[in-house]
């Protein structure tokens, strides 16, 4: 970001997923909620030159690192669970329309969410989570 009409934009989007990932979370259900909250979500405008050096697109709207849910006592290598949503290129892919964006951040929450509970990419459009 490089200026602050950028930064205030941000902020905007930010306060807009959150409650969007919060209402998420409270319509879940006891055991599937505590779970949710556990994982933590960081937002970023879009993914850093790392990341796409490491091969990720420029315009991926969302990303879950770390070990799965059902793994959880697997591998002691994994890096912890996290769920990435990258909010400008949701904002960019919802068309820059406010209803659709929240919609896209709940989708892609979702989605990410669904792999952190052992969902591969199948099972998540069949869940229309794709």
């Amino acid at each position: 970001m490089k200026n602050s009409a950028e930064i205030r934009r941000f902020h905007r989007l930010s306060r807009a997923a959150e409650q969007e990932i919060e209402a998420i979370q409270a319509s879940l259900p006891p055991p599937l909620r505590a779970e949710a909250r556990k994982i933590p979500v960081t937002l970023e405008p879009a993914p850093s030159r790392e990341l796409q050096r490491d091969g990720l697109e420029p315009d991926l709207l969302g990303l879950f690192t770390g070990e799965a849910f059902p793994d959880k006592y697997g591998a002691a290598d994994e890096l912890p669970a996290q769920i990435l949503l990258f909010l400008e290129n949701i904002w960019d892919y919802a068309q820059k329309d406010t209803a659709a964006y929240r919609e896209e951040v709940r989708k892609t929450y979702l989605h990410e969410l669904g792999h952190y509970l052992g969902l591969d990419e199948d099972d998540l459009v069949q869940r229309d989570l794709d």
